[in-house]
């Protein structure tokens, strides 16, 4: 886990301030006798590796198990999204059970015992019970998600827990990070019963009805992060296991009903119309006893889904192929996960995270694709830093990728503070939506994305949206064609409407990661584009010929060339598509860069000729074997292109001599298999880092102000951005290594140089 706690300090607050639990206060871990007493003045101990520090507690150690990790996660989760004092929690609270049958007495431990705000902890005060198990292997086989009508052990479990805990015992919850089931007791009845519930109450929601009624969900809360990933997940895998459809088709298939979510919010909030995106009481009653669904929530979901393509007809975001096929069992179980949050009102990072994660394990092309991870992109906008007032074009946007993290950094950047960094998780949030209008009118005006590949236009497209409410500018189109061929392809009319900004020669700004490959070579008229203009003359410089070498070893153009690796030809299309002074940042093979072959050092020489070169990253093969299953070692390179008055001047002077920056990123912050790296010293052990972070929560609708001393193990990342960077976070990094070098180098860049003449 990345953070680790010593110790919640809630500032005395008179009647606010909870008592202290009646157990023993929790011991500092240090060298001691047998027992773990430490000794006077002595400070914490080195952890081992399998070794936190527990959330709850703040300072007790324990070992992080499959069970631990998922009990902590979502101990994290009950403090931030549920609005829980952590001091109101206890792990492996015994509680003494009664077998019904047998009338024998046991005594089992609820993974989390939650009481009543401010008591000791004892078992008359529990109010909320929590089990938590290891997360099962994951499969290559297609598993299905178990509703709470097939949960019975996993129900009866938390059940009997609450039943002996006594009446004044709530709310349950069981999930193993797959499965998740919040649990209700209806004490109506003669006997106890347990019923499902949609979500939990905050810990300050003294009016939600426990009996799930429409009424009491209004006040829908922001997702946490990590609830938000496991809901898409499970309603993804839902329909993918349990209704039988590819991975690919469920991806559509729910996001047609997340794009009704969002569409209900909007006519809430903008409207004042009732919500229509909800589970009632009668519906969870029904959840309980089968998995027919209900077809009164069903009917309101497709309802909601025929105005969204209603709505988004002027942007033609949907055709008449795009149809929510999902049965009213599948409608039911995705409304249950999503109706308690409140989408518009969750910090865009989240929601752009969950949504990636979504995309891009289940959307894959086969034209030599290889999605950008995460880590890259935004590394890759930060350097070229794109500003309000330039254009910004991916002409191969795959999942979008690039595209949202321009979004993202351009928000942070212009309209939070210190790029939102140190606010709370619901002022970031704050910020965030009231900005979201800025937002959009920027992805409307300056942001463009192109792919030959339908679906993932498409893909990009509700990326966007899902960060802007506007369908934004992506285009169907053959990149390496357009604008001069391939005007049957359909985005590109909609593409010829916006000439004005992404014509060759207007883009200011150019993220891409091209498709690699000599198995899917360029072939046929398209490569007469990259020799001759618009009228047929014969272009200066040109990729796409055959090379080779003269007897002095100078290069030797040759033939045109009859077939081109797409790598190649991306490099001299993407000079061609930005304006004089404009950057571009790619990705490619390693190969064109280092490979002493004719046909590579010809890409490098027009490279040279036509830009200059601003930076160089090498990265490591985990990037790309973790976010796209492809062992590739690849560069990023970043490159200003030429005016004409500096090719000039290098025609009088000859070429220019000027410092560049070059860098090798060793750790991107993962293995291979994508477990997360952490800084560790000579000897191997972890490198800590201890620090005071202000942070509050809610409790009983106050707001708690909590300074917290953590103790963190730090990422090893070389490409930390800084959003995602913490003020303690003082490890060498790519982009203060180039901040660095500016700062030393700069007044003999030769563009720097042209700025001042």
């Amino acid at each position: 886990m990345a953070e680790e706690q010593l110790g919640f300090d809630i500032p005395e607050e008179g009647e606010r301030k909870p008592k202290r639990s009646s157990r023993a206060e929790p011991k500092a871990s240090g060298k001691g006798d047998a027992q773990g007493t430490p000794e006077e003045n002595a400070g914490p101990r080195k952890l081992q590796d399998d070794e936190i520090f527990d959330f709850i507690t703040g300072d007790k150690v324990v070992k992080l198990t499959p069970t631990e990790e998922v009990r902590q996660r979502i101990a994290r989760v009950l403090v931030h999204q549920y609005g829980i004092d952590p001091q109101d929690m206890e792990a492996d609270f015994p509680i003494p059970v009664v077998n019904q049958k047998t009338g024998r007495k046991s005594r089992k431990r609820a993974s989390i015992a939650i009481f009543e705000h401010g008591k000791e902890h004892e078992l008359q005060y529990v109010r909320r019970i929590v089990i938590t198990k290891p997360r099962p292997n994951d499969s290559r086989t297609v598993s299905k998600i178990r509703t709470f009508a097939r949960a019975k052990e996993q129900v009866d479990e938390v059940a009997d827990l609450m039943h002996a805990a006594g009446p004044q015992c709530h709310y349950g919850m069981w999930t193993d990070d797959k499965d998740l089931y919040f649990i209700r007791r209806n004490p109506e009845r003669f006997e106890d019963e347990y019923l499902p519930m949609v979500n939990w109450p905050r810990g300050d929601a003294t009016e939600f009805d426990v009996r799930g009624n429409i009424s009491s969900l209004g006040f829908m809360r922001r997702a946490d992060e990590t609830m938000l990933r496991f809901a898409f997940r499970r309603c993804h895998d839902y329909i993918h296991g349990n209704e039988g459809l590819p991975k690919d088709a469920a991806f559509w298939q729910f996001l047609y009903v997340l794009f009704a979510k969002l569409y209900d919010e909007e006519q809430v909030r903008e409207h004042g119309r009732d919500t229509r995106f909800y589970v009632d009481s009668s519906d969870l009653r029904l959840l309980a006893k089968d998995d027919a669904g209900s077809p009164a929530v069903a009917d309101r979901v497709r309802q909601l889904f025929a105005e969204v393509k209603e709505a988004y007809a002027d942007q033609r975001q949907f055709t008449e192929y795009d149809q929510l096929t999902l049965n009213d069992a599948a409608l039911t179980f995705i409304t249950g996960e999503l109706s308690s949050y409140t989408l518009h009102g969750t910090s865009l990072d989240a929601v752009g995270a969950a949504y990636q994660e979504l995309v891009g394990d289940n959307l894959r092309g086969d034209r030599g694709q290889y999605f950008t991870p995460n880590v890259v992109t935004r590394f890759m906008v930060e350097m070229l830093d794109p500003q309000l007032d330039e254009t910004v074009l991916d002409p191969c946007c795959g999942t979008g990728g690039f595209l949202r993290e321009t979004l993202l950094h351009v928000l942070h950047r212009e309209w939070l503070p210190d790029f939102g960094r140190g606010l709370s998780v619901h002022e970031k949030a704050r910020l965030e939506t009231a900005h979201r209008p800025d937002l959009a009118r920027y992805a409307q005006d300056r942001v463009f994305g192109m792919d030959f590949d339908p679906f993932l236009t498409r893909a990009t497209s509700f990326g966007v949206m899902m960060l802007t409410d506007v369908k934004g500018n992506t285009f169907q189109v053959d990149s390496l064609q357009f604008p001069r061929m391939g005007k049957k392809m359909p985005g590109y009319e909609p593409a010829m409407k916006r000439a004005n900004r992404i014509l060759p020669g207007q883009v200011d700004v150019l993220f891409t990661n091209p498709p690699f490959g000599t198995d899917i070579p360029v072939t046929g008229p398209v490569l007469d584009l990259f020799r001759e203009d618009e009228s047929g003359v014969e272009k200066d410089r040109s990729i796409a010929y055959s090379w080779g070498r003269n007897k002095d070893g100078s290069l030797r153009r040759g033939k045109p060339a009859l077939s081109v690796p797409p790598e190649r030809l991306f490099v001299q299309k993407c000079v061609e598509w930005v304006k004089p002074g404009g950057r571009i940042g790619i990705v490619l093979p390693n190969g064109i860069l280092s490979n002493p072959g004719p046909d590579d050092e010809a890409v490098r020489q027009y490279i040279l000729d036509e830009c200059w070169v601003m930076a160089s990253v090498e990265l490591p093969v985990e990037p790309f074997v973790v976010g796209a299953g492809v062992n590739i070692l690849t560069t990023l390179l970043f490159l200003r292109k030429k005016t004409d008055r500096e090719k000039y001047e290098e025609r009088l002077h000859g070429p220019a001599d000027y410092p560049v920056f070059m860098a090798v990123a060793e750790k991107v912050g993962f293995d291979r298999r994508g477990n997360v790296l952490w800084v560790r010293d000579p000897r191997g052990e972890y490198v800590w880092h201890e620090y005071w972070e202000d942070d509050e929560i809610v409790v009983k609708d106050v707001i708690v102000p909590r300074r917290i001393k953590r103790r963190k193990k730090i990422w090893d990342n070389d490409l930390l951005d800084r959003r995602d960077r913490p003020d303690y976070h003082d490890r060498p990094n790519v982009l203060d290594e180039y901040a660095k070098f500016l700062k030393d180098y700069g007044h003999e860049l030769p563009w720097e140089k042209g700025a001042e003449a």
